[in-house]
């Protein structure tokens, strides 16, 4: 028997013992389907703790539903169809995520950094081995792992909440468009209107031109050594080395504060007086991981006893043309948990 079959039958066989009230044929049913799920309501959401809140309540809303699945489509299918409504729900009351670049604009390296902004209206960052595998066909307008870089994500908040749903159905998924239909109760018609101007605004806000897709692992030495001397760079506090790799118009921002600045001038500026202002030589610790499709570093400050480096930030590095275009710094310790590192390393 093709394992295929073997998977269809077994999935039969949940699916009845499921309806019958058995909670572990019902987990065996739906735990193949989390971690795509998990990254759909990433990408509906922008917010790496609300999609799995979001998961966690789309299964719940599947076991209580269950009776109501008659297999006209796939099981996959029916919870997206759940799972992507329940995210419409959540933002009917909730603003829209996005990055301090696309809020306002740049801020002046000599005032004082503005406060944080603690309402929910950033995006987080996604570490890449939560990733699945990818179900969408090759056809697909965007690749998986584009459609998960800050870049794509940033540029698809501004779209209206079902012209989002559209959007990542048909171009992320691949889906057709009765199935987007099925699932979001819309006509086809109104599949292809909101289609047509989802594909507009995002033409208007998403622009990757130049920019290199960085793979896991990185695809050759020349990236390797670049990143290590930019980890270096930070934990030496060598201002001029660090400048040295970044492009002329790198962008520099840091959620929650609002604040970011444009171009090496500035972030030299900037840093100089702040992230690394005075004796600051051995004051972060930097250790690599990836982000939304992109080198990635989990980044520890020593604290006042001088033998401790605590939790500070995930900052997200995008690469263009060998030198560092974008730093997005994620200071929300926080998130350490989901990339699996410790909130604490010893000196």
């Amino acid at each position: 028997m093709q394992e295929e079959t073997k998977s269809e039958v077994a999935a039969a066989t949940n699916l009845a013992s499921a309806r019958a009230g058995n909670r572990d044929a019902f987990s065996a049913l739906i735990e193949p389907h989390r971690p795509e799920l998990q990254v759909h309501c990433y990408r509906m959401l922008g917010s790496l703790h609300d999609a799995e809140d979001m998961v966690q309540e789309t299964l719940l809303r599947a076991w209580r539903r269950l009776e109501t699945y008659e297999g006209r489509a796939s099981f996959r299918a029916w919870l997206y169809k759940i799972a992507t409504n329940a995210c419409l729900d959540m933002l009917k009351n909730q603003s829209r995520r996005t990055l301090p670049p696309a809020q306002i604009a740049a801020s002046d390296p000599n005032q004082p950094p503005a406060s944080p902004i603690t309402e929910p209206i950033w995006l987080e960052p996604f570490p890449d081995d939560l990733l699945p595998v990818s179900h969408a066909s090759p056809e697909a307008r965007y690749e998986s792992r584009e459609s998960i870089t800050l870049a794509f994500l940033a540029a698809l908040q501004a779209l209206p909440a079902r012209q989002r749903a559209v959007l990542i159905l048909r171009d992320v998924l691949d889906l057709r468009a009765n199935e987007v239909a099925n699932i979001l109760d819309f006509t086809v018609s109104a599949v292809n209107s909101a289609l047509h101007r989802a594909r507009s605004t995002l033409a208007k806000q998403y622009d990757v031109r130049g920019e290199e897709t960085v793979k896991i692992p990185p695809p050759d030495a020349t990236v390797r050594k670049t990143l290590e001397r930019y980890v270096r760079a930070w934990e030496t506090a060598d201002v001029d080395a660090l400048i040295a790799l970044l492009r002329e118009d790198v962008a520099f921002s840091m959620p929650p504060s609002p604040a970011w600045y444009q171009g090496r001038s500035a972030v030299r500026a900037f840093i100089s007086s702040n992230i690394l202002a005075g004796d600051s030589r051995g004051r972060w610790r930097l250790v690599p991981t990836h982000a939304n499709a992109r080198p990635a570093f989990a980044w520890y400050q020593r604290d006042a006893t001088q033998i401790i480096y605590r939790a500070f930030a995930i900052q997200v590095v995008t690469l263009d043309t060998g030198l560092i275009s974008n730093v997005t710094t994620f200071a929300i310790p926080t998130l350490f948990s989901y990339f699996g590192m410790p909130q604490e390393l010893r000196v």
